[in-house]
């Protein structure tokens, strides 16, 4: 297998965990296979598939990287999602997806370039404490070449407006293709696990 190959095996595997699977959840297709691996990271500390991170380590706006694509050209952009299928908690999420970000017109790099303004600003998770961690998924999109987004296209920037974001609908009307996918479960400084077991639902889907 080559390096891309073994990434992209343990995501999927990572993902199917937290009932997260190709196919079954609207913004992941069945056919989804990464061509590029995700870096996230907040401060020194890196994101990878499924790392719990704390509230206060989030607050941050983290670090984007990403190789370029094999056969990609050098004006390749790329928009990112960073979405919560368990607001306001995985028992009830209600709000799912929540729109904690979305950052068009990026370029392959370490870190990534940023060539346009974020339509939706950077908001921290924010679970409190009782709650069990939530997953987060950033989602990173090849744009078709001459987008260009903005934030009408994506909605308001309030706490309320950021809530039950239809984010299929948003990738399928902008001509959006799926490339690379990282995820943390996010939780209150306070969260502690009480050694139960649970399990997270499979998302919803959002009409």
């Amino acid at each position: 297998m080559s390096s891309i190959g073994t990434h992209a095996s343990d995501l999927l595997a990572s993902l199917e965990k937290v009932n997260i699977k190709a196919g079954e959840v609207s913004l992941i297709p069945k056919s989804f296979q990464p061509t590029t691996e995700l870096g996230i990271t907040f401060g020194d500390k890196q994101v990878n598939q499924g790392d719990l991170i704390r509230v206060s380590e989030a607050k941050i706006t983290p670090t984007v990287s990403f190789a370029a694509e094999e056969g990609a050209s050098a004006d390749q952009t790329y928009t990112l999602l960073l979405v919560d299928p368990d607001a306001p908690t995985p028992d009830d999420p209600k709000f799912a997806w929540w729109r904690h970000w979305v950052l068009p017109g990026l370029k392959a790099g370490s870190p990534a370039e940023q060539t346009t303004e974020a339509v939706t600003s950077y908001l921290s998770p924010g679970p409190e404490d009782d709650s069990k961690p939530h997953r987060y998924l950033f989602l990173l999109y090849k744009e078709p070449k001459g987008l260009s987004l903005s934030k009408a296209d994506v909605g308001g920037e309030e706490f309320v407006d950021r809530r039950s974001f239809k984010a299929e609908a948003f990738v399928e009307k902008h001509g959006l293709t799926l490339v690379g996918v990282n995820w943390m479960r996010g939780a209150g400084d306070g969260w502690k696990e009480d050694g139960e077991g649970w399990e997270y639902a499979a998302p919803r889907k959002v009409s």
